[in-house]
């Protein structure tokens, strides 16, 4: 599975990649100021670079990344497009703006039982990718959707953080009576008995909606199909033998997708677990002219350790341990043209944000 996801964020490589010499980076190499972002697919850079999947402990400073906005309780329904973004270039950090931007590909609306987004798969197009635009730190997500039904063809319902946690539903190709669940550890899969798992014996994901729910708490995680739990992992499971919990942590996008994984340049285990090739001459992709996905809506429960203050508009990251990075709030902008240096206030301390604020305020005016 996680070959699969490693195949995808190659094909939206391209769309980061504005120049042909950008700039690599990682932990051990970090950008420098001239670029000082590190996007999602390791590329240094500045403007978009900074925003939705920057990874902080890959750029130049660990406040180089725009701060995370904060994750609100929410039901997102479809009946317009108008609170999701097209063109992700163009998101300037205004979560209240909009609800979710398009990384890639081609969405439509329909008006069918009180409308539905419909996710585009082409020949041309390489898959849609749609991106929260506020981060989730522990909550229940639940998406309704209709999966595709085609080999090669996969469905999927994410959670992503800046620096690769990953919590997955996935739906591969033609098996439209399964799901199979997942998660990584800062882009690591876990060993033994924690790795991925298929839940059966579903009614057709395809034809019918369904609750999919991801239900992401401190201590414990847990997958669920029309609010009937089907797998549940703990973190007291996950310690490795130096006591470091290989389990996610840090703040997170919602990712809904449909992506191509029985190409030609896919790796052949994962066409495989695809179910096979794509067939671009199927009778559905001739007389639809695309593949899909459907979604009805996607509901959020947010589960903050502690809950945020009013003043409170973002997460950054006050520490880049990788044993479980510290994460803080912030009400620092989150805006590309509000960049100023972060003051952050740990979440154990977040009661006394007001206070700190207040004395700030007071400060200026004497």
């Amino acid at each position: 599975m996680r070959q699969a996801l490693l195949v995808y964020s190659s094909l939206l490589l391209s769309v980061y990649i504005h120049t042909v010499t950008a700039v690599s980076c990682n932990v051990t190499n970090p950008c420098p100021a001239s670029a000082p972002c590190c996007s999602e697919f390791g590329f240094c850079g500045s403007d978009s670079y900074c925003l939705g999947g920057c990874n902080p402990f890959s750029s130049h400073a660990l406040d180089s990344c725009r701060p995370n906005p904060v994750c609100h309780d929410s039901t997102h329904v479809f009946k317009d497009n108008s609170r999701i973004l097209s063109n992700s270039t163009f998101f300037e950090g205004n979560a209240t703006e909009y609800d979710w931007v398009v990384d890639k590909g081609n969405i439509m609306n329909t008006n069918t039982t009180g409308g539905e987004l419909v996710l585009l798969l082409t020949q041309d197009n390489g898959g849609t990718r749609l991106s929260s635009t506020r981060y989730v730190h522990y909550g229940a997500i639940t998406a309704r959707l209709k999966t595709g039904r085609w080999a090669g063809v996969v469905t999927a319902f994410i959670t992503m953080s800046d620096i690769k946690d990953e919590i997955d539903w996935e739906f591969p190709g033609a098996a439209v009576t399964e799901g199979q669940t997942n998660y990584f550890w800062q882009g690591v899969i876990p060993e033994g008995p924690n790795n991925g798992q298929t839940t059966k014996d579903l009614q057709d994901t395809f034809s019918t909606y369904h609750d999919y729910t991801i239900d992401w708490q401190p201590e414990t995680l847990t997958f669920l199909v029309d609010g009937k739990a089907v797998r549940t992992v703990k973190k007291s499971d996950t310690f490795d033998a130096s006591g470091v919990a290989h389990y996610p942590s840090t703040p997170s996008r919602i990712q809904l997708s449909l992506w191509p994984a029985g190409i030609p340049s896919s790796a052949p285990g994962t066409v495989q677990w695809a179910g096979g090739m794509i067939d671009w001459n199927d009778p559905d992709y001739k007389s639809a002219g695309h593949f899909y996905a459907r979604i009805q809506s996607v509901t959020v429960k947010c589960s903050d350790p502690v809950a945020p203050g009013p003043n409170i508009t973002s997460y950054v990251y006050s520490s880049n341990s990788t044993k479980e990075p510290a994460v803080s709030y912030s009400n620092k902008s989150t805006l590309l043209n509000g960049a100023s240096p972060i003051i952050a206030v740990p979440v154990q301390l977040q009661n006394a944000i007001i206070l700190v604020t207040a004395l700030l305020a007071a400060t200026l005016v004497l």
